[in-house]
């Protein structure tokens, strides 16, 4: 299978401002690249990038005073099988675990490990370890939280989400994770593109969140928003939580503007979108 997929972002800023962006495609993926997923500027800006503590691929750019331009446009290769499923994985004790899995046992910003312990405890100690405990918490949570953009905001965490039983799919990905992280089972959040491939079309497109949870040496994604295996995921970035893969960190005042986001199947282009390139700021369109 191959994927077109691609952004447009503007910022509209009173002076100059630093930014930081997490918008490319995560290293693990950039093999499969067919052409590149270069970030363009309007104006045509320098742009640096580097890797995080977490593996990913960030960039760094001052936007001018106006407005800042940012786009991309690429296809990526993708095997096109559904998010593999193991229900004999099990659940690894603790002192087993890999060193670096031990941070992603540990409460975050959004992740409030300390808040919701008793609560997992209650809601899923009488499950068997491993896959089918963390099936249950995706289950859980996917019934317990209604989606709702009207219920999105930057700084609700997990247990808020818990609490108010709304909000998108990086609450549903909280929530999740905590309470995995909860029952000692080590959970990472994944931000990336996942089209409406194989499924009907929902919507306005957006970045999607879903985790990655460590069982039987293996990280395997569970998505608690949609709750069923997926087709075409395109993995950004990874973290603790959304505050390590936010996909712009600015440092200055910068208001959203425009904000457009596609992926899909080549082949079978959702309704509406024909095969001519994205709006692209600069440099190279498909």
């Amino acid at each position: 299978m191959r994927i077109r997929a691609g952004f447009e972002i503007a910022y509209d800023c009173p002076a100059p401002t630093p930014m930081m962006l997490t918008l490319s495609v995560h290293p693990s993926r950039q093999g499969d690249l067919e052409t590149p997923d270069w970030i363009a500027t309007n104006p045509n800006l320098d742009v640096r990038q580097y890797i995080d503590a977490f593996g990913n691929i960030c960039s760094r750019l001052t936007a001018p005073a106006g407005r800042t331009v940012l786009s991309a446009d690429f296809i990526i290769r993708d095997s096109g099988l559904l998010d593999v499923v193991a229900p004999d994985a099990r659940q690894t004790p603790v002192e087993d675990l890999p060193d670096e899995a031990l941070i992603f046992l540990l409460g975050s910003r959004y992740c409030e490990t300390d808040r919701l312990s008793d609560i997992a405890w209650r809601l899923f100690e009488n499950t068997a370890p491993g896959w089918a405990r963390v099936q249950a918490i995706i289950d859980y949570v996917h019934d317990h939280i209604v989606f709702n953009y009207q219920h999105a905001r930057p700084t609700k965490t997990a247990y808020e989400a818990w609490e108010e039983k709304a909000g998108v799919c990086r609450d549903y990905a909280h929530l999740a994770i905590a309470f995995c992280r909860c029952m000692n089972i080590p959970a990472r959040y994944c931000t990336g593109y996942l089209g409406d491939i194989g499924v009907p079309v929902v919507g306005e497109m957006d970045f999607s969140a879903w985790m990655e949870v460590y069982l039987d040496g293996t990280w395997y994604p569970f998505d608690p928003r949609n709750h069923i295996p997926r087709i075409g995921r395109v993995l950004i970035a990874r973290g603790r939580d959304a505050i390590d893969v936010a996909i712009a960190n600015t440092f200055g005042q910068a208001t959203l503007s425009v904000f457009k986001v596609v992926s899909y199947d080549v082949e079978v282009p959702p309704p509406g979108v024909t095969q001519t390139a994205l709006p692209t700021a600069a440099g190279v369109s498909v």
